[in-house]
């Protein structure tokens, strides 16, 4: 799957949304790109799980565990896929941990899997969580990277999409100083 037929696929479905918008690192962005709404179709998701499932071909990943509540559905379809484990963190008392009976086995291999990446910092304190479980990390991967390939997850990895997409701190928004009200369309509370 090329990038610009998941971008197509996000036009498509209304996922792709313009406007003044909060993002789950607390940056602003004009841009944002709703992923629940073209997973909330399962050909669409099937079709970009089975994309990045291509990626870890022949990797022998046993599991797949995604950052809750956004990677979810493409980390279940990417285990399908692969025919492996689906699993995912949570947070708990503003820490990422696996909870409901989900365990890794020491040695276990891993990919990580989130739907958007813009700072990294959900699938870094995945790849943490997994890895102190005793579980080997061998990549993550996203539908989307927001960060132009510009953030580090400390391990390999993917996106089907790769954009630049300006991500703002609040005090330097634009659109803040002009007192445009703002959204959070995302899995977090503002």
């Amino acid at each position: 799957m090329r990038s610009e037929e998941v971008i197509e696929r996000f036009r498509r479905t209304g996922a792709l949304l313009e406007g003044h918008f909060v993002l789950t690192s607390g940056l602003h962005s004009t841009s944002y790109l709703q992923c629940a709404l073209v997973l909330q179709h399962p050909a669409e998701a099937e079709a970009m799980g089975r994309a990045l499932a291509e990626r870890f071909a022949g990797q022998q990943i046993e599991t797949v565990v995604a950052p809750a509540i956004g990677g979810i559905v493409i980390g279940f379809e990417v285990a399908r896929a692969l025919g492996a484990r689906s699993m995912w963190t949570e947070r708990e008392q503003g820490r990422m941990t696996l909870r409901r009976g989900f365990t890794l086995r020491p040695g276990e291999s891993v990919v990580v899997v989130e739907d958007v990446i813009t700072t990294g910092g959900s699938t870094r304190e995945t790849i943490d969580t997994v890895s102190a479980a005793g579980a080997r990390v061998v990549g993550a991967a996203s539908i989307i990277d927001r960060s132009g390939g510009r953030a580090d997850t400390g391990v390999p990895r993917i996106a089907l999409a790769t954009l630049d997409v300006p991500a703002i701190a609040p005090a330097d928004c634009p659109a803040c100083a002009l007192g445009i009200p703002v959204v959070k369309p995302g899995s977090r509370t503002i």
